[in-house]
């Protein structure tokens, strides 16, 4: 693997994995707040959960073969994605877990591309 891709490759994927998590997060918001009505379309709040856990897998595994430490940043994360289908989604602990993520996004996003 070139060196310029071991570079570009891991910052696409953090970068793909928080733009994921950000989405679903204001997804499940707006449609908390009412703003959003998904009716029959519900099943794309879960279809955008499997491509956060997907991607956040995916980004994770950078540290396997690429020089960049960020998915040290991302595993904790993993914690509070592995928690959030078990919470009822009209909690406010379905809230608090999916937001527990948010610090470990962030970060390894801003390690990605430093």
């Amino acid at each position: 693997m070139s060196r310029r891709r071991d570079e570009r490759l891991p910052r696409a994927l953090f970068t793909t994995a928080a733009t994921s998590y950000a989405v679903n997060c204001a997804l499940g918001a707006s449609v908390a707040a009412g703003i959003v009505h998904t009716g029959k379309f519900r099943w794309i709040h879960h279809a955008i959960y499997i491509a956060t856990v997907t991607t956040s897998i995916g980004a994770g595994s950078s540290l396997l073969w690429s020089r960049n430490r960020a998915g040290w940043w991302l595993i904790p994360a993993a914690l509070p994605l592995a928690v959030i289908p078990r919470a009822s989604a009209r909690s406010s602990q379905h809230v608090r877990t999916a937001l527990s993520a948010a610090p470990f996004f962030l970060l390894s996003l801003i390690k990605a591309w430093r």
